[in-house]
């Protein structure tokens, strides 16, 4: 190559314009809750995953969404080691240190599963059940009615699982007397290990409480939130939430 040619060359190098980095996508976490998201083999799925990528899709931004424990997904949160977490219900301590998002990711309801042939009858009022003995998931929230009853001692919490899955096992090794869950979880839980018929859910559901998106306080991601806030929104008006919902509730 002359020094001409190798002049011109450079100067069109020079003259391009610098193309930006591709910016790095989002890393939200969450919890295996089937049938709101899982983990199935490398895929996370669930209809509020289905809610959450056609948000961010809306947004024009990447996202990566693990699964891990739930402790340790709202300690990643709230350390500011991943950008958002969901769907979690709103309490004064997690208000604290994690933005969460002010329209409602998903209803939830939370309901009590006791044995199959269990005596226990519940009329809606958590207290008279205060002789029976709890299992829960460590580190869930079960609304401010069930964690209110904890807090002030009117209930007592005798196992304490890992998850879901390890929690009905417990109920049906007699671990303990009454499970509470979310409904649409323990109801899956029970289908996937078809144990349906040895399980009863004690109705009405202790509470209906609304789940959320919360996004990390040390990334300063306020903008981000107010603008996930807006496209969710607009989901519910143009009707692609309520079709994934009705995809998740045939």
């Amino acid at each position: 190559m002359s020094r001409i040619a190798l002049a011109r060359l450079l100067l069109l190098l020079c003259c391009m314009p610098a193309r930006a980095a591709p910016a790095q996508p989002l890393e939200l976490v969450t919890l295996q809750y089937p049938p709101y998201q899982y983990q199935d083999n490398a895929t996370v799925k669930g209809f509020v995953v289905e809610i959450v990528q056609e948000v961010f899709r809306r947004l024009k931004l990447r996202v990566n969404i693990s699964v891990y424990p739930w402790g340790r997904s709202i300690a990643m949160v709230v350390e500011g080691h991943a950008d958002a977490i969901f769907t979690l219900y709103r309490t004064p301590e997690r208000e604290a240190l994690l933005d969460y998002s002010h329209e409602v990711l998903a209803q939830q309801a939370v309901s009590l599963f006791v044995r199959k042939d269990s005596p226990i009858r519940f009329s809606g009022r958590l207290q008279e059940l205060a002789a029976y003995r709890f299992g829960v998931v460590r580190t869930v929230s079960y609304g401010a009615v069930f964690d209110n009853a904890v807090k002030n001692g009117q209930i007592a919490i005798a196992e304490v699982a890992a998850s879901g899955e390890q929690n009905v096992d417990k109920l049906l090794a007699h671990r303990f007397d009454i499970l509470v869950s979310n409904q649409m979880g323990a109801r899956d839980i029970l289908k996937r290990h078809h144990v349906e018929s040895q399980v009863r859910e004690l109705l009405p559901a202790l509470e209906q409480i609304p789940s959320y998106i919360a996004f990390s306080r040390k990334r300063n991601l306020g903008d981000l939130r107010a603008r996930f806030d807006a496209e969710l929104a607009a989901m519910k008006k143009d009707g692609s939430y309520q079709r994934i919902l009705n995809g998740a509730h045939p």
